[in-house]
């Protein structure tokens, strides 16, 4: 293998989440009380969540932060993280293969830190990852390539050198957009966008099991 880092994404692409948060903007302004547009579910599919609380604030007038909101999204998922969601097929034996291979990986996710971190021990895979680097903390959506430019920077590769994979489009188009080489990872999420996904990744696998070690 010629690369010496990696990018994971993490909901979508490690572990099995994404039906988590399908609805839960839905479930969140039915919380406060307001009806939820029917196209709720694609104006949000792209946003950070820093993006989603601020659009929540101004279409719905709601008298919450962004932090209050952020907060309450993650109370509403978090006993999935501590207590249920699991890693996806063939994720174990694909990271040691790497870690045996001394490739440098590391998380770029729009999830929760915190969140992240308890699922990923639970999983018993956190100790494979350097770092985890979120949306939250850098202030940078996952569509943007800033995102995975600092990550390279942190893990000390240039783009050419390290791999990212990734299960949703914006987030591959980002990825590409920096020259990074990208695998595309097959997501029930993400069915309506696997034409294209396929179309400019420069891989694609239903599963880390498809993955061939030489």
């Amino acid at each position: 293998m010629k690369f010496k880092g990696a990018i994971f994404d993490l909901d979508g692409t490690l572990i099995d989440s994404m039906a988590v948060w399908e609805n839960i903007g839905e479930e969140f302004l039915k919380s406060k009380g307001k009806i939820p547009p029917k196209n709720l579910s694609d104006t949000l599919k792209t946003m950070s969540f820093q993006e989603s609380s601020k659009y929540f604030i101004d279409e719905f007038n709601l008298d919450l932060s962004v932090d209050e909101i952020i907060y309450e999204f993650n109370r509403m998922v978090e006993d999935k993280y501590r207590y249920e969601i699991g890693l996806k097929e063939g994720v174990v034996y694909y990271l040691r293969k790497l870690k045996s291979k001394n490739i440098k990986m590391c998380i770029v996710t729009a999830t929760d830190k915190a969140l992240s971190e308890i699922v990923l021990t639970r999983l018993k895979v956190l100790d494979f990852f350097e770092f985890i680097l979120t949306s939250g903390e850098t202030g940078i959506p996952k569509d943007n390539p800033e995102i995975y430019l600092q990550a390279s920077e942190i893990l000390g590769y240039s783009p050419n050198e390290i791999i990212v994979y990734e299960d949703a489009l914006h987030c591959i188009k980002a990825a590409k957009e920096a020259n990074f080489y990208v695998i595309g990872v097959e997501d029930e999420s993400a069915r309506e966008d696997r034409k294209e996904i396929k179309k400019i990744s420069d891989g694609y696998i239903g599963s880390f099991e498809e993955i061939n070690f030489k």
